[in-house]
């Protein structure tokens, strides 16, 4: 909290709970362990040996009332006597209360408990039972290969596709890509976000609960039997998404061939696609590449040494130790090797355009804070976290093919209209053309003709 300026509420509790031990080697430094030595363990020593000396059971009961009366009427007279201010105060103040220590992170893992393991008549719910793909009678029409990639931490107005300054995204502008300029996250973190993201609900409605006892897109297009899903993840994983499904793990050497300096790619997620889609070539396929990307706060590692154009680098983890240059620096390589990874992705997908009906989908899953007003990486509650935590980067791509089956004139038209994660869903419907009653046509961006 001292140092990147984050708020221990339940969703970054989460956090803490799903990560791994090479994400949260990223966070460790030598002043950790002086912060815990002197101001953790020092002090619980000096505590523990102060000799305590008790009454009887009568007198020690006393001896707390006493206290508690006493307590009591000091917070009565205090309330009475600044009731007008504190009223007034709190009221305009509000995101105080997550900043007030230790109640509040006590409070926050009572919350997460609750919200996470009170399964007391849950009921798993089943939807859009009714989804189904209509055949076509006709014999040359081409199956879909869409790929989903999922970023990392990637703000929107540091992508040179949005006019920042430095060009982070030299390649793609080369590419015949549809930008999204606003749009938005569900949370402020991968944790929430990513299961939000895939989730039929809204962020107004969603809830952790809620939407890991329901089924997400990815259960609706599976369970269509025509559409095949492949999940591979060089993150932390996929956040209780594919729970019914499997996934492949591509933060170790063991399936990813591309590592580099500890850091696995995420170029290497493409590698033995090509005989995926060969061994389901029947069906549409819907592959999902969770990336790395930023993920924060050793921007340095997340990219091979060959993209560090942007220079001086941030070389720690201890941010507020770096010029906002250096932070911005290193971010902005980690992007410029995202561009590269998403060009090779399309160019990847080019090679099918005559036998299949081609799209890749780019959207990250929050933004990052690089140090503006003391503020550091993610996580913040919603309402109270900087625009730089929620407007994302996206961009889709699609072939001539997939074209003819959507509205690129309205696309195109629309396209700095502001959107949010919560059009996903719906636009993964519409491009696998699933028929359903769950269906939102105002929601899918490719098809709603405003």
């Amino acid at each position: 909290m001292n140092t990147y300026h984050i708020v221990i509420d339940d969703n970054m509790i989460r956090n803490a709970i799903q990560t791994n031990i090479k994400e949260s080697i990223d966070l460790f430094s030598f002043e950790l362990i002086f912060y815990i030595l002197f101001l953790g363990l020092l002090p619980s020593y000096m505590v523990y040996k102060i000799p305590l000396t008790y009454n009887n059971t009568k007198q020690e009961l006393l001896n707390k009332v006493k206290s508690i009366f006493l307590s009591l009427i000091i917070i009565v007279v205090i309330i009475f006597t600044f009731s007008k201010f504190y009223t007034s105060f709190l009221r305009e103040h509000k995101p105080l209360r997550y900043y007030i220590n230790p109640t509040y992170w006590i409070y926050s893992i009572s919350k997460y408990i609750n919200t996470t393991y009170n399964l007391k008549n849950k009921v798993f719910k089943k939807i859009a039972q009714d989804a189904k793909i209509e055949e076509n009678n006709e014999q040359d029409e081409l199956k879909e290969l869409v790929i989903l990639v999922v970023g990392e931490a990637a703000r929107a107005d540091h992508f040179s596709l949005n006019g920042y300054n430095k060009k982070t995204n030299p390649l793609l502008a080369k590419n015949d890509i549809i930008n999204f300029s606003n749009m938005y996250s569900c949370g402020t973190s991968t944790a929430y976000s990513v299961p939000c993201m895939f989730s039929i609900l809204d962020r107004s409605d969603y809830d952790y609960q809620k939407a890991k006892n329901t089924q997400n897109i990815i259960d609706v297009l599976h369970n269509t039997g025509k559409i095949d899903i492949l999940w591979r993840d060089n993150n932390s994983d996929p956040k209780n998404v594919m729970n019914r499904l499997s996934y492949e793990d591509y933060k170790t050497p063991k399936n990813n061939t591309i590592c580099t300096d500890g850091e696995c790619r995420d170029e290497g997620m493409l590698i033995g696609l090509d005989k995926y889609i060969k061994e389901h070539e029947n069906k549409d396929i819907l592959i999902v590449l969770h990336q790395m990307g930023n993920h924060g706060p050793a921007y340095y590692k997340r990219y091979p040494k060959e993209f560090e154009k942007f220079k001086p680098v941030c070389k720690t983890n201890q941010l507020e130790k770096c010029t906002k240059e250096e932070i911005s620096n290193g971010y902005d390589n980690a992007i410029l090797y995202s561009d590269y990874f998403l060009d090779k992705t399309i160019k990847f997908l080019q090679k099918y355009n005559k036998k299949y009906e081609t799209a890749m989908i780019y959207m990250s899953d929050h933004g990052e804070s690089l140090g503006e007003n003391g503020i550091y990486l993610h996580g913040l509650p919603y309402f109270i976290a900087p625009n730089s935590q929620k407007h994302i980067g996206s961009f889709m791509w699609f072939s001539n093919e997939i074209k003819k089956d959507i509205n690129i004139k309205e696309i195109v038209k629309n396209k700095d209209s502001q959107y949010s994660q919560d059009n996903l869903f719906h636009i993964l419907l519409g491009i696998f053309e699933v028929k359903t009653n769950v269906y939102k046509k105002d929601l899918d961006i490719l098809h709603d003709n405003k």
